[in-house]
């Protein structure tokens, strides 16, 4: 009769190739943003009381991101409702095309907005006509945000309004609520801590965007754009308090999230 003992030191072996594989990524992940962090951090927090143009750097980008996260929710829970409770034919496609975004190239995605909202096209120059500039603008920005960050919003949304039984709304209907109604009084507040995670979620990645931004209104400078600048002009030295006050700013909305979902948590992705 074989001995067990083999196998047993063969799942030993393969739990300490698996555990330091394992280590390996991790340090790969957090070895360079802590590198940033400590080797930077209060270079960057110093930089914020005396480089002018750092600072409002980051008071764009977090006017944009903040801006384009309220369009996004404004337009995205409610689509992330429809998807989520209702089924309909192209249902599927839809929830693709949603999705397109998060696996284009984000200078594609910016080539993309620039050939739809560009000054020469019908519908920058309607825009332009009613005063609104995309291009080179804040509302350029706002666009590149929104673009390549609402889809994570409606996918979080989707996730949140799909852990509420929809039977609750029908409890509310037969008492007599009309279906909005019973969405305000029951869905969202058991769906908000959801919500809110899938807005800061969007909130994060709009303010971690470069590629579409830099595509589409390279001026006025956002924090990431300005990053690349003073690196490609300037040399590394000069683009590293930047980018510590980049991640810094990163650890904010990981915090919320850690708040809102408690600390062993954080909201799922679809996949």
């Amino acid at each position: 009769m074989p001995r067990p003992e083999p196998r047993h030191g063969g799942q030993r072996a393969a739990t300490i190739v698996t555990a330091a594989l394992a280590s390996l990524l991790l340090l790969f992940l957090v070895a360079p943003l802590a590198g940033i962090v400590g080797g930077w951090g209060l270079d960057g927090l110093r930089a914020l009381a005396s480089d002018a143009e750092l600072r409002a750097s980051l008071g764009l980008t977090l006017e944009t991101a903040t801006l384009a996260t309220l369009v996004g929710a404004a337009g995205g829970i409610p689509l992330a409702y429809v998807l989520s409770r209702r089924r309909f034919r192209g249902r599927g496609l839809l929830a693709a095309l949603l999705d397109l975004p998060l696996v284009v190239p984000h200078p594609v995605a910016g080539i993309a907005l620039l050939l739809v909202l560009g000054r020469g096209t019908p519908a920058g120059r309607a825009l332009l006509a009613a005063g609104l500039e995309i291009t080179g603008s804040r509302t350029g920005i706002v666009c590149a945000m929104l673009f390549v960050s609402a889809p994570l919003l409606v996918s979080a949304a989707r996730e949140a309004f799909d852990r509420v039984d929809p039977r609750l709304e029908a409890v509310a209907r037969t008492l007599g609520d009309p279906p909005w109604r019973a969405v305000r009084r029951v869905t969202l507040p058991l769906a908000a801590r959801g919500l809110v995670s899938a807005g800061v979620v969007m909130w994060a990645r709009a303010i971690s965007e470069f590629g579409a931004i830099v595509v589409l209104t390279y001026n006025p400078k956002v924090a990431s754009v300005l990053s690349y600048e003073r690196f490609t002009a300037y040399g590394l030295k000069s683009a590293l308090p930047v980018a510590a006050v980049l991640v810094l700013l990163a650890l904010v909305p990981i915090a919320v999230l850690r708040t809102v979902h408690g600390p062993d948590s954080l909201p799922e992705r679809r996949g």
